[in-house]
């Protein structure tokens, strides 16, 4: 009978995790495409550069649409269950509210586990795939750097030389020389001109040059003897304007793709970041105290300067500050000050200097315990969720999802909140990565045990008769007078 019942309950609550995970992984896709909006256009990716982009960069919302899917989707099955008196019929053939939610405690932990496996080695390359292709499209002509003077063979089939290259973005030349790479038994060309320009072609898999005052040299060997090819001499036309098109969809779809930045703490798994976590550490101990010694070297000297009773002078060298001279005495104020302020201005720059390192290993942290602390949120949610559904009794996409929503809201601004004040250095980073889940936690046993003891918290009727007394002494009393 239970594994029957065990059966339904995952049946159903697989109905709606499902179509939201769907929803929300949607709307997490188009943040994304709006955010990046402005690296997409114009910059000639085809479709399939585009999904796989968005693929790339989608994989890594799951941990945060994971959780919130839990929390919807147990709310709504729940909620479901009570709205059509299954756990009524359930609690009257004797089973417990906490036998109903344990199967569905089992495959919620089973999904956090999978969430941190995922989380640890999964997300972590396709962060690195999506960093790179987002580095690369950015890049207005990927991999085509051309240096002046040298010859140059990052165009497919050709060889180029240009003397000189200035103008907005690099695309006015001078002194052009461009040789296509041919084999003995196809036509050799080379074109020579005194200015050359880019300009962007509607297909950005083509790159279009325009030269002006030139020479195209080539010959027509092929497919013919070495005695013909002896007395064919070279063809040479002159040209005032000539349009040339060069196919470069291959380097640049390899450039795309290629990983230049491969040195980032997300693309570590948790194991790897904390190699990472001790070598940041050493180094910011390092640096704490380069400073310190430094700091401290000048604050020695300001107060040597400044505390005249304490220095083994002899005591005749040593004079009053009110019998000093008025003009060597503004002087004495105005170096002591100059010093102070010195000082003043060496901790401020220390202090720049220090926060970046501080903010960099604090991020390190978090991110990697966060790989811990969502799949515990996912439990979490999953408890405050079954609680709420079961005690609200109401199913669908109404009042649940406005509860779930408001409650993941919460989470949400708690999480950044900590980030944030542990980014600044004023909160531990362990503790601020934990933090959210610490709150809550007590939430969800107290929902737990409110949906156990069949607690009536979302009924408005004890509600109005609780306020019912303080409601009387500002309304008047309605009754008509002849009952009076």
């Amino acid at each position: 009978m239970f594994k029957i019942l065990d059966r339904y309950i995952i049946k159903t609550f697989f109905g709606p995790f499902f179509f939201i995970f769907s929803v929300l992984f949607f709307i997490f896709i188009v943040n994304i495409i709006w955010i990046q909006l402005g690296q997409f256009i114009g910059k000639g990716l085809t479709t399939f550069q585009i999904m796989k982009l968005l693929f790339y960069l989608g994989v890594n919302v799951v941990s945060m649409v994971l959780p919130l899917t839990i929390l919807l989707a147990s709310i709504m099955s729940f909620g479901e269950f009570g709205e059509r008196y299954e756990l009524a019929a359930m609690k009257a053939a004797g089973i417990s509210l906490t036998r109903v939610m344990m199967p569905l405690l089992g495959v919620v932990t089973l999904l956090a586990i999978m969430l941190y496996l995922f989380s640890s080695n999964i997300i972590p390359d396709f962060q690195r795939k999506a960093k790179n292709m987002l580095f690369n499209i950015a890049q207005t002509k990927p991999a085509l750097n051309f240096t002046p003077g040298q010859f140059i063979d990052q165009i497919p089939g050709y060889m180029v030389k240009f003397d000189k290259i200035e103008g907005e973005d690099g695309r006015d030349l001078e002194g052009v020389f461009i040789h296509k790479k041919a084999s003995t038994f196809e036509n050799q060309q080379s074109i020579v001109a005194e200015k050359g320009k880019f300009v962007t072609p509607p297909n950005k898999n083509y790159l279009q040059l325009v030269l002006f005052n030139g020479y195209v040299f080539e010959d027509d060997y092929a497919g013919k003897v070495e005695n013909v090819r002896l007395k064919q001499p070279d063809q040479a036309i002159k040209f005032d304007t000539l349009v040339s098109h060069f196919d470069v969809s291959e380097i640049i779809n390899k450039a795309i793709e290629e990983e230049k930045i491969t040195e980032d703490f997300r693309f570590q798994s948790f194991e790897e970041l904390f190699k990472t976590i001790d070598n940041t550490k050493k180094d910011n101990v390092k640096l704490v105290t380069n400073i310190s010694t430094e700091v401290m070297s000048q604050t020695s000297s300001v107060v040597s300067y400044m505390d005249k009773n304490k220095s083994k002078a002899p005591v005749k060298s040593q004079y009053k500050f009110d019998t000093i001279k008025k003009d060597k005495k503004l002087e004495m104020i105005y170096n002591a000050h100059s010093r102070l302020d010195n000082l003043k201005t060496t901790l401020d720059s220390k202090n720049q200097e220090l926060s970046p390192s501080i903010k960099y290993f604090n991020k390190v942290v978090i991110y990697q315990q966060r790989m811990l602390t969502y799949s515990f949120t996912c439990i979490i949610f999953f408890m405050i969720g079954a609680s709420l559904g079961s005690i609200i009794r109401k199913g669908g996409m109404g009042v649940p999802v406005i509860i779930a929503i408001v409650i993941f809201i919460i989470f949400y601004v708690i999480n950044v909140g900590f980030e944030n004040v542990a980014w600044s250095g004023k909160m531990n980073p362990y503790l601020a990565a934990w933090l959210p889940n610490i709150i809550l936690f007590p939430f969800g046993i107290l929902m737990t045990y409110k949906a156990l003891t069949d607690s009536q918290l979302f009924d408005s009727e004890k509600y109005k008769s609780f306020f019912k007394p303080l409601i009387k002494l500002f309304v008047k009393d309605k009754e008509h007078k002849r009952y009076q």
